[in-house]
């Protein structure tokens, strides 16, 4: 698929969902902006603009992320550009099935794209009435989704790192066998293809564990990896019972570096045994 068959199909869909006539709404679209560049694109007028293309493509961009059409075409895109990218079919399902996981990727994907069109606009290289293109000019609307389909990959990307780090971390912090599948990540955890652009340890938690004993930086790497407390027990040649005292050891450090401001844990990972250095964290 083409930029132009991209496009075309933008403004398919866009079509499908707005009401009155095209050649109106680019005229509507045209005297907009026209007015809004006395100001240079800055100013209350502006942010009005925003917000009321925001309220406009809002449903048809969440419509769009979930059947996959537009990752689909972010994928294309990427691929056309030579960026390396791929959308994990487990995020495809949640993103079908999930509408905080929906809310969560547009509300980062819009953003982004309003700040594009900003950036455009205010060098005379976005939008504009005269396009000639095979047929003829997308409305904003069109345009705006296009915009978004080309930054999907850095929402989604983003997205999908904080769900691997929450993953992940749940199993350090929880400490139980059967965690990650309690709350529905035990194939996330286990997906060898599940791969985003950073590593799962921000530098405050490879810190901290770097300050513990060797025998607990090995306990804790390979629960984050995956093992099972058995399954570690018998790789670093202990008992079961010495692999849930060093993870205890260690989450009894998270609480600690939490109340001293040097790392944050999220309520959610909270758990009714948090040793009591856990009271001085921020909920």
């Amino acid at each position: 698929m083409s930029t132009e068959d991209e496009i075309n199909e933008i403004n398919e869909i866009v079509a499908a969902e707005l009401t009155g006539d095209r050649a109106a709404r680019l005229r509507r679209d045209a005297a907009r902006i026209e007015e809004l560049a006395y100001h240079r694109f800055e100013g209350r007028d502006y942010k009005v603009f925003e917000d009321e293309l925001y309220r406009e493509v809002q449903p048809i961009v969440l419509g769009m992320i979930r059947k996959g059409s537009l990752a689909r075409l972010a994928l294309r895109h990427s691929e056309r550009q030579g960026r390396k990218f791929f959308v994990h079919p487990d995020d495809l399902l949640l993103l079908k099935s999930s509408s905080e996981a929906r809310d969560t990727v547009m509300v980062d994907m819009v953003m982004e794209a309003l700040r594009k069109l900003q950036r455009d606009l205010k060098r005379e290289c976005g939008w504009r009435v005269d396009y000639s293109g095979p047929r003829g000019a997308s409305c904003l609307a069109s345009y705006f989704i296009t915009l978004c389909v080309w930054v999907f990959r850095r929402a989604y990307v983003k997205w999908a790192q904080d769900r691997v780090k929450w993953a992940r971390l749940h199993a350090v912090y929880d400490f139980t066998e059967g965690a990650a599948n309690e709350v529905g990540i035990g194939r996330l955890l286990g997906a060898t293809d599940y791969v985003v652009d950073s590593e799962v340890f921000g530098t405050d938690l490879e810190e901290i564990l770097d300050e513990q004993a060797p025998e607990t930086q090995a306990v804790v790497r390979l629960t984050v990896m995956g093992f099972k407390g058995l399954e570690t027990a018998d790789k670093l040649h202990i008992t079961h019972g010495t692999v849930r005292n060093r993870l205890t050891r260690f989450r009894t450090a998270l609480y600690e570096a939490a109340g001293d401001g040097r790392i944050w844990i999220p309520g959610e990972l909270h758990t009714r045994k948090a040793p009591r250095q856990a009271g001085r964290v921020a909920a």
